[in-house]
């Protein structure tokens, strides 16, 4: 499975974002969608979670109400909108998705800067 990620960019505090994971390769065995993050001089950290029915989504507490996590499973592509974006969710975001057999793969990365 190979993942791209793409959306990040330099956004004022307040505004939005939306991050894609689109994923190729054996996609037929995914478990669950995340999305982590990690700031400079931080621990990743997980921001939202989605089985890949999408009946089940996880969230950070700092990020609840804000961020909503998605995917399209005919495009194989994860979706994270982010709403009044803070300078404290400023960090590189990481997709990775769970396989059944516990697998997991990584994106590269998509650097996301907050201005206040």
């Amino acid at each position: 499975v190979q993942l791209v990620e793409s959306g990040g960019g330099l956004v004022q505090a307040g505004g939005s974002l939306r991050l894609s994971c689109a994923a190729s390769g054996n996609t037929f065995s995914i478990a669950a969608m995340i999305w982590y993050r990690q700031a400079p001089g931080k621990q990743r950290e997980l921001v939202a979670a989605i089985t890949s029915g999408g009946d089940s989504t996880n969230y950070a507490d700092s990020v609840k109400g804000r961020f909503t996590i998605s995917r399209d499973n005919a495009k194989n592509t994860m979706y994270l909108q982010m709403n009044n974006l803070k300078p404290e969710d400023t960090a590189v975001y990481y997709c990775s998705f769970l396989l059944v057999n516990y697998e997991r793969y990584w994106g590269q990365g998509t650097q996301v800067t907050v201005s206040s």
